[in-house]
């Protein structure tokens, strides 16, 4: 107790406060600026042109869209590890329809995406309404659909001619912007509309914040899981479509590869002007420091086991930053 008159002291900050602050905001940032300086000192003549940046974004593209789909159900504070797996069924599923059954291609497209969304739909009612863990939930379920996928497929790739109008999804370009770039920037524009201009976002914030206080304020729990789940797995069966029209075919695991990479770039996003937060904008920061990341290395002439090594590190590393920028931050210290 202090004496009358003597000043209070002023509760000391947390030591390196400051510092994972501007971690928690600018991290994702900084890394980025700094692959981009190393890779343009390195390759000079091949990283910084404008035509290997629009080919970063091309190769992008695919793996913002599934990652923003991952950003709503993290917002929500659950986990979808059946991304990858709906992605690559999906592709499987659209050019299955288009060789086999004969459907034009909006309709097969169309299919694949309420396949996707009916995936979706199936992990929200298992968390939500056996209370299944969602970790376990979409680990069983996206077995499940390997299993599905290679009974349809027969274990064989379903080739598709080349140069037909499925294909130009991918190498078609619009002023000069492939096709994909556009797909991703419109998608990944309604996703952020969707999580900061609509109820539904709105809900999903308040769900992923306190669940227990999002029912006693009225927002319907389950029913906003079961949204972002749904939304995720379509998402993940666009990206499976893209992925089938860029390679020509459907792989039974060419979108299996999508899950690392997702969750490296949200949770980078998280390190990028929200303190430890998902947003879609960050999500787009990640997705471009995971793609700046592995272009370089290709270019440098990298073996392929660094690529592996690169994405997992920085999936770690991502993890480790969000948790500790959120631990020690001012909204630690503030007491959210």
């Amino acid at each position: 107790m202090t004496q009358a008159g003597e000043p209070v002291a002023k509760a000391q900050e947390p030591r390196g406060g400051l510092i994972w602050s501007i971690l928690g905001q600018y991290g994702t940032l900084i890394v980025l600026g700094g692959l981009f300086v190393t890779f343009s000192v390195a390759e000079p003549k091949a990283f910084p042109t404008s035509q290997n940046l629009l080919n970063v974004l091309n190769q992008v593209a695919l793996q913002a869209i599934i990652a923003g789909g991952v950003t709503l159900v993290l917002v929500a504070n659950e986990f979808d590890l059946s991304i990858g797996y709906q992605a690559s069924f999906a592709g499987v599923i659209a050019t299955g329809l288009i060789a086999f059954s004969g459907l034009p291609i909006p309709v097969a497209v169309c299919v694949a995406i309420l396949v996707g969304a009916v995936i979706g739909l199936c992990n929200g009612l298992i968390v939500t309404k056996l209370g299944v863990n969602a970790l376990i939930a979409t680990l069983g379920t996206g077995t499940v659909v390997v299993g599905i996928n290679y009974a349809y497929s027969q274990g064989q790739p379903i080739i598709l001619p080349l140069n037909t109008e499925f294909t130009q999804l991918s190498l078609a370009r619009l002023l000069g912007v492939p096709i994909a770039v556009w797909i991703m920037a419109f998608v990944l524009v309604a996703l952020w509309a969707l999580l900061n201009h609509t109820p539904l976002g709105q809900n999903m914030q308040a769900v992923g914040g306190n669940r227990e206080a999002a029912g006693l304020a009225g927002v319907r729990v389950h029913r906003t899981i079961i949204y972002a789940f749904v939304i995720t797995g379509m998402c993940a069966a666009l990206t499976g479509v893209l992925l089938a029209a860029r390679l020509g075919s459907g792989q039974i695991t060419g979108g299996d590869g999508y899950l690392l990479n997702a969750f490296a770039a949200v949770f980078l996003g998280s390190a990028a002007l929200r303190d430890g937060e998902f947003h879609i904008l960050g999500t787009f920061i990640g997705v471009l420091t995971v793609g700046v990341g592995l272009n370089g290395i290709s270019i440098m002439g990298a073996p392929i086991f660094i690529n592996f090594v690169f994405s997992g590190a920085l999936l770690i590393g991502a993890v480790a930053l969000s948790t500790l920028a959120r631990r020690y931050g001012p909204r630690a210290r503030r007491g959210y």
